[in-house]
């Protein structure tokens, strides 16, 4: 009967009004048990940081059911439009537990159990909270990369079903660390490129001293905090002290890694720096024998003119967060486009502007509020070398 009751619950659920949601009830039984489920990385570049999932198990109730934040559907209209401008409504997904798992065992991915000590009032908090947010009108939201996902969201419905107590207080993470160093530490040497894009693309708000609660936007970082974090809670003068007890009981490795390793790629600041030196060398060869070399200007100033238009419309027309403060937007910058239009007539006072936003990259490497990627380096040397070319005289027409 009590099995009945619940199911009914369930099921009636989903057709209840806004104002009905909040009145959800829950009876998990003592037997009850919760896991927070974290997977390594997959194929796909969007899975290199892992996932995380929370499971909810009462095998009185005949319940096993795994909720993920993480979903997103390929078939939505204008797909990567909403994507670019952060605009790509992500939702929460209920599934069977089997299910979930031969998933990840078909991609060969890992998955780490870790069994949450909750008391049975706070397994039920957690079921209504997760079952309302499920319902039809609370289960989108926007997605963001560092501030709201699959990850985060966990931590804070883990955080408000806890009963007097909690496990995210907000605090400095010792030493210090930032959402880019977070992003470094999944990727290996075949990620390289790929990092170099992420780079590109990312604004000086990547580079901010993080908190623990803003590093658990990686689900191996949140897995890392709860295997070691106790649980606090408020003193007589309302402040937050440590219980000495961690929220995890146990933690086991559902699934091993079964990828096949990637292959190594060439490294990216090392192709610029051999390219830089290629084009010192034909820039040297044209000085001496008087040539233009117009097409060598074409294809290396094409490729930051095409850059500076992502980054202008992901810092200004776009929600995302982390795209905000890019100063890439000083070295693949517009003046490229007038520059590949003039050649070798542009006019010196933007040949010197251009020049000067090179320098200043080279140069903030130890000083700007951005990390900037290694390779950017011999790129802004490379089309340093080739803006002062443009200084060089022309060869007198032949007669």
């Amino acid at each position: 009967m009590k099995k009945f009751c619940l199911l009914l619950i369930l099921s009636v659920a989903a057709f209840f009004p806004r104002t009905q949601a909040q009145t959800i009830e829950a009876h998990l039984s003592d037997s009850s048990f919760v896991q927070l489920l974290t997977c390594g990385p997959g194929e796909e570049f969007y899975t290199t940081w892992g996932h995380s999932a929370i499971r909810i198990c009462d095998s009185t109730l005949g319940i096993d059911l795994v909720y993920n934040y993480g979903c997103f559907d390929f078939d939505t209209k204008h797909f990567y439009l909403k994507f670019c401008k952060g605009r790509l409504d992500y939702f929460l997904s209920r599934s069977n537990y089997e299910r979930f798992i031969s998933s990840y065992a078909y991609e060969g991915r890992q998955i780490w159990a870790q069994l949450l000590d909750l008391t049975t009032q706070e397994k039920n908090n957690l079921f209504v909270l997760l079952e309302t947010n499920y319902l039809p009108q609370y289960r989108y939201y926007k997605y963001d990369f560092f501030r709201d996902n699959c990850a985060t969201r966990i931590r804070d419905i883990v955080n408000n079903s806890l009963i007097h107590r909690t496990l995210f207080v907000e605090e400095n993470v010792q030493p210090a660390v930032s959402y880019r160093n977070l992003l470094y530490a999944p990727t290996e040497s075949y990620l390289l490129w790929w990092r170099l894009g992420v780079d590109i693309v990312l604004g000086a708000r990547c580079d901010k001293e993080c908190t623990n609660l803003e590093c658990m936007f990686s689900p191996i970082e949140m897995m890392n905090q709860v295997d070691t974090t106790c649980l606090k809670t408020k003193n007589e003068q309302g402040e937050w002290v440590s219980t000495g007890k961690l929220l995890m009981k146990e933690k086991v490795e559902l699934l091993p890694n079964n990828r096949d390793a990637f292959h190594l790629s060439v490294n990216p600041t090392l192709t610029f720096w051999v390219l830089f030196l290629l084009v010192l060398s034909l820039t040297g060869i044209a000085w001496v024998k008087g040539l233009r070399l117009r097409w060598l200007d074409i294809i290396l100033f094409l490729l930051p003119a095409l850059i500076s238009v992502v980054i202008i419309f992901l810092w200004f027309f776009s929600d995302h967060y982390s795209t905000k403060w890019n100063w890439n937007l000083l070295w693949a910058n517009p003046l490229f486009f007038y520059f590949l239009i003039r050649l070798r007539r542009s006019h010196r006072v933007v040949l010197y502007v251009g020049m000067l936003c090179l320098l200043v990259v080279m140069t903030g490497f130890w000083w700007m509020p951005q990390q900037f990627n290694a390779a950017v380096m011999p790129i802004c040397l490379t089309l340093f070398v080739r803006l002062l070319d443009k200084f060089r005289p022309l060869p007198e027409p032949t007669r």
